[in-house]
This record gives structure tokens, sequence and C-alpha cells, in this order.
């Protein structure tokens, strides 16, 4: 048996009887606002055909329940003080919420210091108003290694800050806040990078990483991609793995090593009302990774990478796996610095389709993208059905929109991407550098993009559109005048 097909058995296993991957199928242009010449393909995803998905989708997102037993982990010996180490009663307070049939392990006020926290089905931790768990800044404490996944590929490396493994049920709320205690003396100059802490002489990631993007290629099994100590591979601050029913609600991140909230192989995700304060590299806010049925609402970011970056794996790994993700609804969010404010990719290999963006304000002049596609022809992977209406961009640095095949390796590669019916409706920017910039290959165009009823003023270089078959552009004004396709 192929280790892929093992894995999806047991993700599938995990989810429980009816949530199974079975739904799942394995600028050298001129700046102007035309397209390339092309065949136009049949127009997909009209507001009555895209947007009417979103009631059922809705209809599948239901937050889990946990039964009114609340385990305060000061009662498993657990002090507030910033240095006791608590990491054994957050352990004790999860086991014996289980051993009772779930609940809350509540962290009351105070500044709680722990080595990682694992969860268990039926489990909600909940960090409550004036209390901080701040996270050991020691990698070691983060060994054994567990399963997850290092920018899309598959491995064991150090535990995320909060985890979860094929587990049904699990949550994070409160207003509280969780601190991973990253800065430039801890974890963020493993980037290799000197504005992140990095001097020349120390130990960086770059290696390590080359070694894992050659066994993702290669096949490796994934039991034998083992990493830890020594290879500076970064960790998420929240992965849910192989899980349903998962809740993130109302606290504060502040400080991650990576990735703050990186949900893989899920079903059924809430993230909600959370704020996002992480300037690190790499700190993307959240990242939906193959999941499926993903609510993101009303949350804050202000983040050192994307604010919300779908993925769905990396080359080889990712066409392994090919389990994309779909059906995201994201709504009544605010997105401040980052590289996007909503983004797609870059490993998204095994394909991303049916994004919906609502009611959405993006602003910060270190805001450089609004919506972002990125991908290129080592990626591969199909991303369709992507819709975004009625956000107000204010400025961003960049584009309003952006889908770039050129990103990172470009045409060098024998698996050229698919982008199809992209649609902006009602999308208003006050400044930025362009208004759309569009960059397919030459024998492998961008399809169907539209424009519909959008404003862009302050528009300083114009719009790119190269490379792409099937540019629609319907009652948009750039810098005061009205254009067309």
């Amino acid at each position: 048996m192929k280790h892929g097909q093992s894995s999806r058995r047991e993700f599938v296993r995990a989810l429980g009887t009816g949530v199974a991957l079975a739904a799942w199928p394995g600028v050298a242009g001129a700046l102007t606002g035309c397209a390339t010449s092309g065949a136009t393909r049949v127009r997909r995803g009209h507001e009555g055909d895209g947007w009417e998905r979103v009631p059922e989708i809705l209809s599948r997102i239901v937050a889990p329940a946990f039964p009114a037993r609340d385990f305060d982990i000061t009662r498993f010996g657990a002090v507030g003080d910033g240095r006791t180490d608590c990491t054994g009663a957050f352990r004790a307070a999860v086991d014996a919420c289980v051993a009772q049939g779930g609940g809350r392990v509540v962290v009351p006020a105070g500044r709680f210091l722990s080595g990682p926290i694992h969860l268990r089905s039926g489990v909600n931790l909940h960090v409550q108003a004036d209390a901080t768990i701040a996270f050991s800044r020691e990698p070691r404490d983060y060994l054994p290694a567990v399963l997850t996944r290092f920018e899309g590929t598959e491995l064991y490396n150090y535990s995320p800050l909060i985890y979860a493994l094929d587990q049904r049920g699990v949550a994070v709320t409160g207003a509280g806040t969780l601190d991973g205690q990253a800065d430039a003396t801890h974890w963020w100059p493993w980037k290799g990078s000197k504005e992140f802490g990095w001097a020349p002489g120390q130990p960086d990631y770059k290696a390590a990483r080359q070694r894992l993007l050659a066994m993702g290629e290669d096949g490796t099994p994934v039991e034998q991609r083992r990493f830890g100590e020594g290879d500076c591979l970064r960790s998420s601050f929240i992965e849910f793995y192989r899980c349903t029913q998962v809740l993130v609600d109302g606290v504060t991140i502040r400080n991650s090593p990576m990735w703050e909230i990186h949900p893989v192989l899920c079903s059924n995700v809430t993230v909600r009302g959370v704020t996002i304060e992480s300037l690190g590299p790499n700190n993307d806010g959240v990242d939906p990774e193959s999941c499926r049925d993903v609510l993101i609402e009303r949350c804050v970011f202000n983040t050192g990478d994307d604010c919300i970056a779908i993925k769905s794996g990396r080359n080889g790994d990712g066409r392994r796996l090919h389990a994309p993700t779909e059906n995201v609804i994201v709504r009544h969010c605010e997105m401040r610095d980052g590289h996007g404010g909503m983004s797609i990719g870059s490993e998204i290999s095994g394909d991303v389709r049916y994004v919906f963006v609502h009611d959405c304000r993006m602003d910060s002049p270190r805001l450089d993208r609004a919506l972002r596609l990125k991908t290129n022809a080592s990626r591969g992977g199909v991303l369709e059905h992507v819709y975004m209406r009625d956000v107000t961009v204010g400025e961003v640095a960049d584009a309003v929109l952006t889908i770039d095949f050129y990103y990172e390796e470009g045409a060098k590669g024998a698996f050229p991407p698919t982008v199809r019916d992209v649609e902006l409706r009602r999308v208003t920017s006050r400044k930025s550098n362009f208004g759309w910039y569009l960059r397919g290959f030459a024998d492998d165009p961008v399809h169907d993009v539209r424009m519909i009823d959008c404003t862009f003023d302050q528009v300083a270089k114009g719009n790119v559109a190269e490379h792409v078959a099937g540019l629609s552009v319907q009652r948009v004004r750039i810098n005061g005048k009205e254009v067309g396709s």
C-alpha cells in the first residue's frame, strides 16, 4: 500500500462516518487594461451560480459543543507567575477532561509558562481574559517530533505549540492571549535573515529545507522524514492535523515562530474573533491546508506574511496526497500589515476551489496586495472559483488583484498551473501601484477573470494583463475614468 493511500484512510477514520476524502479528487507585457489574445472560455461562477453555494457550505460548518465541566489548570499545579513550568499541569488537566467525557480546560488570570499543549477530542482550551499562555523558547521542549507539515511537505518535526492529531471536536477559545515568545533571538533567526536577528555563522533552516524538499520529490516515506534538533525548521503555532469540527475563537495570538493557525487535512473548521499581532518571518495568520468547509470571520490580522493563505501541499508531496482545499468562506475581517490580505498559494499542488471573500476591510501601506494567487510550473494544481465582493481596500503597496505564475521557480517545472474563474465584484481601493497584475504563461494563460462594478483610485502604474484568456471588465473606474475590456 502506498503511504498516500494509508494517510487518507487514516484521515477518513479520524473524521468518522459521513465526512470523508472521497468527495475530493485525487512584466514583459505592456501596462494595459486589456488581456492578451486567446480563446475566450465559457464564463462560469457568476454571482448566481457561485455565491449560491455559500448557504449550503455554512450549514455544514458547526462549531463543537462541550459539556459544562471546567478543569482549572491551577487545580493541577499550574502557577501563573510566568516562570514556573506548567507543561505537566496542562497535560494533567487535558487528561482529566478527557477521562470525564470532555469540557473546558480553563486558564485563569495570570501568565502561565508551558511547552507544547496537545489537545484531544472533546477538549476546549479556554483562555480567560487577563490570562496568557507564554510558550517555552527552548526548542528541545517541543520534542519528540510529531507528524506535521513544513511549507506543504509532510515530515516529523518539532511539535506545534498547540497541536491535535486525529481528533474530533477540539477548540481554543477565550479572550486571553497566546504568546509564542518568538523574537530576534528566539525562533526567528532560523529564517537566516539579518532582518530577523540572524548573523553570519549562526545556524539557519536552508539546508534542512532542501533535504526535506528532496524527500518530498523522491517519495521518501513520511516515517523516514525525521527532523528536529539542529535542523532549524520552525513549527506552526496552532496546528490541527486530520481533525474534524475545529474551533479557534476570541484569542489574541502574538509572536509566533512561524504560521499562526494551521489546520491540515481538516474538515468543519471555524476561526472567528481572533486577533493576530505577529510580524515575524513567515508569520501567516490563518493557513487552511488541504481542508474542507472552513469559515474565517470577524478576525483582525497584522502579520509578517499573508494574513490568510490557502494551501494544499507542495509539489510532489502535494500531488501524492492530492487533497484540495475547498469551500472556504472569509467574511467581516480586517487585514492590516501583510504580504497579502487574502492569498492562495504558493503550496497549492493539491488544488483549491470555491473560495468566497466578502465584507472585509484591507488597509495598510505595508499590506502588499488585497487578493493574491501565487503559483508556478513546479507547483501545478488547479485554482478555480475564487470570488471576492464588497471588500473595501484603503491602501495597498502593490496591486488589488495579483495572479502570478512566476512566483519563485516560475516556468521551471513540468506541472503548469491552472487558474480560472476569478471574480471581483464591488471592490474599491483608495491607493495602489496597480489595479490588477496578471501574468500567465504564453502556452498556459490565466482563464476567465472578471472585474465588475469596481472602483480603484490613485492607481500609480496602471494594470498588467499578460497571457490572460478571457478578461472581462464591466463598469470599472480607475482614477476616475471608466475602463472596459
